[in-house]
């Protein structure tokens, strides 16, 4: 995950200082070894503002999360929907094997499986991914590439999901065939209807607009 930059008073820059620090310790310790006395060393600001503000190491990852679902996502736009979906998955995959936001990705997932909390504000920042992604297939209903009235963001953690199992529940390696079956099936049970969205579903969202 790349560093969060937000301008702003001083409020804000101890709120930057504290989760740069947060993603810092993240990547060196991972979440079993963070501390919110280590994260206030390294920031540089006061335990006890750190414990007022965040209370924990749960409310510290969970504001992280927070601020990170705000940045961009790098999605493809190949003119092809089978290629934009293979480079969804992939976005996934290379995310946690980069050498520097590798380790943090993982902690957040390691922190929401033991932290309510932190579980909370993963899911609502993998909502916003999904989300961001989405375009991808709304693109495709334009061209003709897919049926109308389909569940975008329902295609898109169909095709994420198969990573997130490799890495997270077998722990087995996420090879490029690997990736590429899984853009594939999530795109073929698309293109079959299996992933159309129901009636009056809040989680349609193919008649919303990406955030800007």
């Amino acid at each position: 995950m790349e560093s969060l930059k937000r301008p702003g008073g001083r409020s804000a820059r101890v709120r930057d200082a504290v989760l740069q620090a947060t993603l810092a310790e993240l990547a060196e310790r991972g979440y079993g070894g963070m501390t919110v006395e280590g994260v206030a060393a390294r920031s540089g600001v006061h335990k006890t503002t750190v414990y007022r503000r965040w209370r924990s190491v749960e409310g510290l990852i969970a504001d992280a999360l927070e601020m990170a679902r705000e940045e961009p996502w790098p999605i493809p736009d190949t003119g092809s929907v089978r290629e934009d979906l293979r480079g969804v998955v992939a976005l996934v995959r290379t995310g946690f094997a980069d050498p520097s936001a590798g380790p943090v990705a993982s902690a957040f997932v390691a922190a929401a499986m033991q932290s309510a909390d932190a579980a909370v504000a993963l899911r609502e920042f993998l909502t916003a991914r999904h989300r961001q992604a989405a375009v991808v297939v709304r693109r495709a209903v334009e061209r003709g590439e897919l049926p109308s009235g389909i569940d975008a963001q329902e295609v898109i953690r169909v095709a994420v999901a198969p990573v997130y199992y490799r890495l997270f529940v077998t722990h087995e390696p996420v090879s490029a065939q690997d990736m590429e079956r899984a853009a594939d099936a999530a795109l073929a049970a698309a293109r079959t209807g299996v992933l159309q969205a129901a009636p009056h579903d809040d989680h349609d969202d193919m008649s919303q607009e990406p955030p800007g």
